[in-house]
């Protein structure tokens, strides 16, 4: 069998300062996912809590099978938009594990603006629906 050979020099000047530089980048965006994640500000987070009700996250952690995969779609949609009011469009899209069918979700997180839908989360959730019936998911 014949065996692929790397010829990047990873001590090389130019090597490096691509991957500080992409070390960066990876950081960056580990970060946006992480705020948008937060989703809601803070006073919205406490008026969901007090309400007794669940945050979208934890809606669907109950609703996936336990230790089963989430791809999440399109969490950094709205970024930078809308004065930053709308992290991820208002909601969650992907495909998790329900009884051992793989399924697609929407679910709309109730602490951005109450669950208003923007402009973007409209794009978001029509391209939720395509990728299901793309890949025949319920």
């Amino acid at each position: 069998m014949y065996r692929i050979e790397s010829k990047i020099d990873t001590n090389s000047t130019d090597f490096k300062s691509n991957r500080e530089h992409n070390l960066q980048l990876v950081s960056e965006l580990k970060k946006r996912i992480t705020t948008v994640q937060q989703g809601g500000p803070p006073h919205a987070h406490k008026a969901h809590e007090k309400r007794g009700k669940l945050f979208v996250r934890d809606r669907l952690a109950r609703l996936f099978d336990p230790q089963s995969p989430f791809l999440e779609f399109s969490s950094l949609a709205a970024l930078d938009m809308y004065d930053n009011d709308a992290p991820g469009a208002g909601m969650v899209t992907g495909v998790g594990v329900v009884h051992g069918r793989e399924v697609l979700v929407v679910a709309h997180d109730a602490t951005v603006k109450g669950g208003t839908y923007f402009p973007m989360t409209i794009k978001k959730h029509l391209r939720a629906q395509e990728i299901a019936m793309q890949n025949r998911l319920p």
